[in-house]
């Protein structure tokens, strides 16, 4: 028999299998870096399969080899952290965990990526070696990947593939394209300090109410005109607070959001920007600051290689399965493994084709589970098809 009438007989004995881990997942979610739980469910069904799953140092996420050691390996990557918020699906295998759910489709990750590495497990002679990387934390910012990456799982990779969930594709469909798939991602929080003082008498203190509205139109507006616009940056402010009485300057205010760039070239300036843009600012208006700024990821840039075996993979699961897809806005450390070895992440369709699309990290967020048996095809046929490159 064949590697691909092997993994597909597997997949039609436990599709069923396949489902239930993901709603088990989906029940017991756990945050980044805490995926106890998570990482010895895991760990537990591919030693049942005679494999040697290894933990990484931090105590969760793991990495399991599969195949020949003495031909190229490749990475499959799946992430398993939840996101602090609460559910609101009300699906009957919602989340047991109060104010945390799988609201970003890293249980259909990990139910995927387990699926594809016991389906794996049963070919006699792979045609490369494979190495399952369960992640942990991607959704704490700069994100676990760097903990994968120091513990040396990468070493003897040739290339790394990774499929994440995408609400706005219909079951079925998988998309990819070349280039960035993703963008850069930094937080950004200004803590001002004035005098205060009555709003009468401005003129007397640092007016730091004004001082915030400054920031709110003003960085964004110059980064517009510093930043070439086809680098895609956009600065979007989330919160701000300050003040409690209508006749009261206050003393202190904050203000927190987001910086996403489409360039890594401009992601490399975009700190010492910022607090240039908002020194300047500033400057005027007598209010003392401080900038706190974190760098979170560079942006997900798929190699023109590892595109085309993505591609490859796809469409072998049907001739309609393959769709194009645009950069997205969003930040994801799968990026960070491509600061390494070259590779490729895809689009999973998850919507169900009926209602509305809804978007990650949304309380009511989930998936059309007919897409399972989609993503295990499609790692399973990148091990097939990048044995011709």
């Amino acid at each position: 028999m064949s590697m691909t009438q092997i993994a597909e007989g597997w997949l039609a004995r436990n599709v069923d299998d396949v489902v239930a881990w993901r709603r088990h997942i989906h029940a017991h979610p756990e945050l980044g870096r805490r995926e106890h739980a998570t990482t010895a469910f895991v760990a537990e069904k591919l030693a049942a399969a005679g494999l040697s799953p290894r933990l990484l140092p931090g105590g969760t996420g793991l990495t399991c080899d599969i195949g020949p050691d003495f031909r190229p390996r490749i990475a499959l990557r799946a992430d398993m952290d939840a996101l602090p918020m609460a559910e609101q699906t009300g699906r009957p295998f919602s989340s047991t965990v109060p104010g945390v759910a799988h609201a970003c489709g890293h249980d259909a990750h990990t139910a995927m990526l387990l699926g594809a590495g016991l389906a794996l497990a049963e070919v006699p002679d792979l045609p490369v070696g494979v190495r399952l990387v369960f992640q942990p934390a991607e959704e704490l910012m700069p994100g676990g990947a760097l903990d994968v990456i120091a513990a040396d799982a990468l070493a003897g990779v040739s290339r790394i593939f990774a499929l994440h969930c995408d609400p706005r594709l219909a079951a079925g469909k998988v998309a990819i394209t070349a280039g960035p798939i993703t963008s850069a991602a930094d937080w950004l929080t200004v803590t001002l300090s004035s005098p205060g003082g009555h709003t009468s008498r401005p003129h007397l203190t640092g007016d730091l109410v004004y001082a915030l509205g400054t920031l709110i139109t003003g960085v964004p507006g110059v980064l517009s005109r510093r930043i070439d616009p086809r680098d895609s940056t956009v600065m979007v402010w989330g919160a701000v607070n300050a003040g409690m009485a209508a006749n009261a300057i206050p003393q202190s205010g904050t203000l927190s959001g987001t910086v996403r760039t489409a360039s890594r070239t401009a992601w490399a300036q975009m700190e010492d920007l910022v607090r240039e843009v908002v020194d300047c600012l500033l400057a005027p208006l007598n209010i003392e600051h401080t900038v706190q700024y974190t760098r979170g990821v560079p942006p997900v840039v798929n190699d023109e290689v590892s595109t085309r075996i993505f591609s490859h993979a796809i469409e072998d699961v049907g001739p309609d399965a393959l769709a194009d897809t645009r950069q997205s806005g969003g930040g994801e450390d799968f990026s960070w493994y491509l600061e390494k070895v070259p590779g490729a992440m895809a689009r999973l369709g998850v919507w169900s084709g009926v209602g509305p699309q809804l978007d990650l990290h949304q309380p009511n967020f989930d998936i059309d589970e007919r897409a399972l048996a989609i993503g295990v095809r499609v790692l399973v046929n990148l091990v097939r098809q990048s044995a011709a490159f």
